[in-house]
């Protein structure tokens, strides 16, 4: 009975451990990876404009809090970018309606943010699920343009801004069309990743959605992925097409991060 005890408390002692370093993985500042993207379309006498891409805020969790985000968006001003996508799941959980209440600590932190081209942005699931509405209007009050289902373009930048799939929001064949119709480099924002082979060959698709899968140990992935190997994270290429998946900056369900730290990406657009 006494050997029992203590390896359940050892047991117990390993999980907190783990959860202790997991949760301080989560709350970590991201990583800043970088690429350089060449975009349909892109006007010959345009230069190439900085870009930050960052997803899956999750505001509302353990790891995610006013306090941690205005020290992101602090680290993303930093970079000077020239525009600011952001790939949707603002509001962490699914309860209905639970936007209002939480949603308006993403208020002040984004509004620090002041990129020339201005910031866009695309809802999640999250933000579906919880109350899109209030979401909308609190980014609105940030000064932060949504897309859904629409096209917007900013200096030399066609967006075409796709509703989320995995919520069943997406309109993919209708924001294509109406893409093809804008001047400039043509590029896709949306939160899932999986429209990509809905999208033209010659497209570029920036998403969020996967967290990378959130925990990676030993070369496995716990849990439910919700996609397949190929847009878990990162670069993406399948011909003439390129999808940028972020690991984004907060978590879903379980508050913690292993092997997968939260990231931003910053790119480089031109010809």
């Amino acid at each position: 009975m006494r050997k029992l005890l203590i390896v359940v408390l050892a047991l117990l002692l390993v999980g907190i451990g783990l959860f202790l370093f997991g949760l301080s993985e989560a709350r970590r500042d991201p990583l800043v990876r970088q690429a350089m993207l060449s975009l349909p379309n892109w006007p010959a006498d345009a230069k190439p404009i900085r870009a930050v891409l960052m997803s899956d805020i999750h505001v509302g969790s353990w790891a995610m809090d006013a306090t941690r985000l205005n020290r992101i968006v602090g680290q993303v001003a930093a970079l000077k970018p020239d525009i600011v996508f952001i790939a949707g799941d603002f509001i962490n959980g699914s309860r209905a309606d639970s936007a209002a209440a939480i949603g308006p600590a993403l208020i002040a932190p984004l509004a620090r943010l002041k990129p020339p081209l201005g910031i866009v942005a695309v809802l999640g699931n999250h933000d579906n699920w919880t109350g899109a509405t209030a979401v909308r209007e609190q980014l609105r009050r940030a000064g932060v343009t949504v897309l859904e289902n629409e096209t917007l373009v900013r200096g030399p930048l066609a967006i075409g801004g796709v509703g989320d799939q995995f919520s069943h929001h997406a309109q993919v064949a209708a924001v294509v069309a109406q893409l093809r119709q804008q001047p400039g480099g043509h590029l896709f924002l949306t939160h899932s990743p999986g429209i990509a082979p809905l999208l033209p060959d010659a497209s570029v698709l920036l998403a969020g959605h996967t967290h990378c899968g959130q925990a990676r140990i030993l070369g496995w992935y716990p849990g439910r992925q919700p996609y397949e190997k190929r847009y878990r994270c990162g670069i993406i290429r399948e011909g003439a097409r390129t999808v940028v998946v972020t690991g984004g900056l907060g978590t879903s369900s379980v508050p913690m991060r292993i092997g997968v730290p939260p990231d931003i990406w910053l790119l480089t657009l031109g010809r």
